[in-house]
C-alpha cells in the first residue's frame, strides 16, 4: 500500500522554498507514495509546475472570506452569521498595522488566521510544514490524523527576528525538523537545543539536467543589452533579507567609475516602490532594472555575464546553486551561510557586505577577464546538482 503524504506550503507564487518544494515533488516516485498538497493560494507562479499525480487540497469558504480586503470580508463574515470569525479577521488587521517586524505578525497572527481554516482530514503517514512559520503551524494545529509531523525550516533561523519561544511549542509537537544546511542546523541547535536530536539537513534539491534544458528553451536576447554591456544579474524577493538596496548603491558606483552595466533583477515583493523610488534618485532607470517574476529564470541566468547575491541572510540559496550549474561568474556577500556554497576564489567571489566592496569586486571581475574564466572553468569542473537528497527524504519519512 501506497504511504500517504501531506505537504503543506503558504503559496507557490515565487521564492526558493516554493521552488524547492515543486522539485521534490516532481522527484517523488508516485508508485510508491501518494501525495497530497495544502496551500492557503491556489494561484502563483509554480502551480504550473506541481505534478497532475498530486492532489491540491481545497480551501474551505471561511478562508476564503477570510481573505478578502478588509470591509469586503467583514461584510461577507456577519451576513453569514460568523460574527466570531469577523472579530478575528479585524483584529488580524489591526495587528498587522501595529507590528512592524513581517515575521512577528506572521506568528502573532496565527491565532486569527487560524479560526478560519477547517481541520484537514484524511489519515497521513507523514504531514510536512515545508517552510517556517504558517506552513508549521498548519501542520501541528490543523491536521487530523498523522503518524509523523515535520516542520521544514528554510533559513538562518535567528536572522529573522522571530519569537522563539512561540516556535519551541510548535517544535516540540513535532517529530523532526528538516533544515537546508549545516550552518542553519547549528543555528537551530543552539537556539533549541533541547530539539537538537530532531534536527536533520536536507539540501534543497537542484537538477543540473532540468536546468540546462530549461535555459535553452529561450534564444533570443533577454536583456536588450546595448552593445559591449556587462550584465549582471540577481534573483531574490524584493524584501529585506535580499539587500539589493546596496545592489543599486553599488551599481551607481560602477556608473560613476565610467562602466556601462545593466544590473537586472528577477523577483518580486513589497521593497519594490522603495527600490524603484532609489533607482530614480540615482537616475539610473537605463541601468538596474526589474523585471518581476519569470516562471523561467534559466535563460536569463544563462545570458548574464555576472551573477550577484547581495543577501543579508540566507539558508541556503537556491539561485546560487541554480548560477553555479550554469557557470556564471558569482559574487556573493559574506552572510552567515555564504561558505556553505562558495569557496571563495574558486567558484565565485565572496566580499564584505557594503556597496564598496560590491562595487569593487564587480570592477574586477569586468576588467580581469583571466578572473572570469578560471571561475567558470572551475564550476565546469564540478559534479553539481543534488538529485540524490531525494534519498535522505525518502530515509526520513520512512523511519
Amino acid at each position: 500500500m501506497k504511504k500517504k503524504l501531506l505537504f503543506i506550503m503558504p503559496s507557490l507564487t515565487s521564492g526558493g522554498g516554493e521552488r524547492s518544494l515543486v522539485t521534490l515533488l516532481n522527484k517523488i516516485d508516485f508508485d510508491l507514495y501518494s501525495v497530497d498538497l495544502f496551500l492557503l493560494m491556489h494561484e502563483g507562479l509554480f502551480v504550473e509546475f506541481v505534478p497532475k499525480e498530486v492532489r491540491i487540497i481545497p480551501l474551505p469558504d471561511t478562508y476564503h472570506m477570510f481573505s478578502l480586503p478588509l470591509l469586503q470580508s467583514l461584510w461577507k463574515l456577519v451576513s453569514k452569521g460568523n460574527g466570531k470569525l469577523a472579530y478575528n479577521r479585524l483584529m488580524f488587521t489591526f495587528r498587522n498595522r501595529n507590528l512592524k517586524n513581517v515575521a512577528l505578525r506572521e506568528q502573532y497572527n496565527w491565532k486569527y488566521i487560524s479560526k478560519s481554516l477547517e481541520n484537514i482530514k484524511g489519515n497521513y503517514d507523514v504531514a510536512i510544514g515545508f517552510l517556517e512559520k504558517t506552513a508549521t503551524y498548519i501542520c501541528v494545529d490543523k491536521v487530523d490524523s498523522a503518524a509523523r509531523k515535520i516542520g521544514w525550516v528554510h533559513i538562518d533561523y535567528d536572522q529573522l527576528g522571530m519569537d522563539p519561544v512561540f516556535d519551541q511549542a510548535y517544535f516540540d509537537k513535532l517529530d523532526q525538523i528538516v533544515t537546508v544546511s549545516q550552518e542553519c542546523a547549528t543555528v537551530l541547535e543552539s537556539r533549541f537545543p533541547e530539539q537538537k536530536e530532531k534536527v536533520n539537513v536536507i539540501y534543497n534539491i537542484v537538477s543540473p539536467t532540468f536546468i540546462n534544458s530549461m535555459a535553452d528553451q529561450h534564444h533570443e536576447e533577454l536583456f536588450e543589452k546595448e552593445e559591449n554591456q556587462i550584465v549582471i544579474l540577481s534573483i531574490g524577493r524584493l524584501h529585506y533579507q535580499k539587500n539589493f538596496v546596496i545592489a543599486i548603491e553599488s551599481c551607481k558606483k560602477l556608473i560613476d567609475r565610467g562602466y556601462n552595466i545593466s544590473w537586472n533583477i528577477i523577483g518580486d515583493g513589497e521593497e519594490r516602490e522603495r527600490l524603484l523610488a532609489l533607482i530614480k534618485e540615482y537616475n539610473l532607470e537605463n541601468h538596474f532594472k526589474l523585471l518581476g517574476l519569470k516562471s523561467n529564470p534559466y535563460p536569463y541566468i544563462k545570458q548574464a555575464d555576472i551573477y550577484s547575491q547581495t543577501s543579508r541572510f540566507e539558508g541556503k540559496s537556491i539561485a546560487i546553486d541554480e548560477a553555479k550549474i550554469l557557470n556564471k561568474p558569482i559574487i556573493v556577500t559574506n552572510f552567515s551561510t555564504a561558505k556553505d556554497q562558495i569557496t571563495h576564489g574558486i567558484d565565485g567571489m565572496i566580499v564584505e557586505m557594503n556597496s564598496d566592496a560590491i562595487a569593487d569586486e564587480i570592477e574586477k571581475m569586468i576588467i580581469n577577464a583571466e578572473l572570469r574564466t578560471k571561475l567558470t572553468t572551475n564550476l565546469a569542473s564540478l559534479q553539481l546538482g543534488t538529485e540524490d537528497e531525494i534519498n535522505k527524504f525518502y530515509e526520513l519519512i520512512n523511519r
